[in-house]
Formats: C-alpha cells, structure tokens, sequence
C-alpha cells in the first residue's frame, strides 16, 4: 500500500441565511443566518513541488466548478447568499425576491449544515480529481455554522 499524503485547507468570511422546512418544532425551520467556513481534506502523492494540494489552487486552477473558477464558485454559492432547498413549498417566494433584487438566490438540493458539507465535496472532489488528474482526491469536509457547530461529510 502507497503512503498517502494529507493537507487541509480552510475556506471562510462567507455569511449564509437558509432555513430547513422539513424541521419542524425547532427554530432551524425558519431563516436564519451564520458565518460560515469549511475546511477540505485533500489526501493524494505528491506533485513536484511536493505538494498534495496547491493551497491557493482555487483562485489559480484551469478547471471549474460550475463554469466558475472554483473560488468564484465558493463565492458566488456562500457570500451574502439566500440558499434554499429544491423541494422547500416556499421556495417560489424566495425566486421571487430574487428576481426583484432582494436576495441572491442559490438552489441546491437539500440544506444544513451536513447537506451543505455533502454538497461541498461532490462539488469539489470532482473538480480536483479532474484538476490533479486523479492524483489528488478530497477525503472529507467539515462546515462549520459559527465556529460552534460542525458536520463533516466524508469517506
């Protein structure tokens, strides 16, 4: 088995409102807002720099995520953003206020802190397998919500 080496990086200053329509009988199911931050675990070989992962590769990659840069991307997904679920009933009132300029509507498919982390890495694993030809893969990411809540989807 090959030593595999691991690097962490820290991505944060997004602020985020959301809400989960599904939890009834807490105050998660109505808006609320956090600074948020996430923290990714990138495990492969080293390049030859030896490097596992470039720490500013996000703002230098050729790649993209969603036609973005992947930190234009994390930007335009987290910074001041109103981010609902797919299937939340209200969420034609949330596109509303989008289109008149209200809010900065992002669509995904389910939210909280755990589906946040998932939607993460699905997102950036694939760009940085890509990116790294295979050679680096995200092993897990931590969201946090206000340095005193976290979820960590992984392997």
């Amino acid at each position: 088995m090959k030593t595999k080496f691991q690097s962490t990086k820290i991505f944060d200053g997004f602020s985020t409102v959301f809400r989960q329509w599904r939890a009834d009988g807490t105050h998660c199911q109505f808006l609320h807002g956090y600074g948020i931050s996430f923290k990714i675990t990138f495990e492969g070989e080293l390049d030859e720099r030896n490097w596992v992962w470039d720490f500013g590769g996000m703002k230098r990659a050729k790649g993209t995520i969603d036609g973005m840069n992947p930190k234009a991307w994390m930007d335009y997904m987290f910074d001041h953003t109103v981010i609902m679920a797919e299937d939340d009933p209200y969420l034609e009132l949330f596109e509303d206020m989008d289109k008149n300029k209200l809010i900065q509507l992002r669509v995904i498919p389910a939210t909280g802190a755990e589906q946040f982390a998932k939607f993460i890495y699905d997102k950036v694993n694939e760009f940085v397998l890509e990116e790294t030809n295979n050679r680096v893969r995200v092993t897990q990411v931590e969201f946090k919500e206000h340095n005193k809540n976290s979820a960590i989807y992984g392997e």
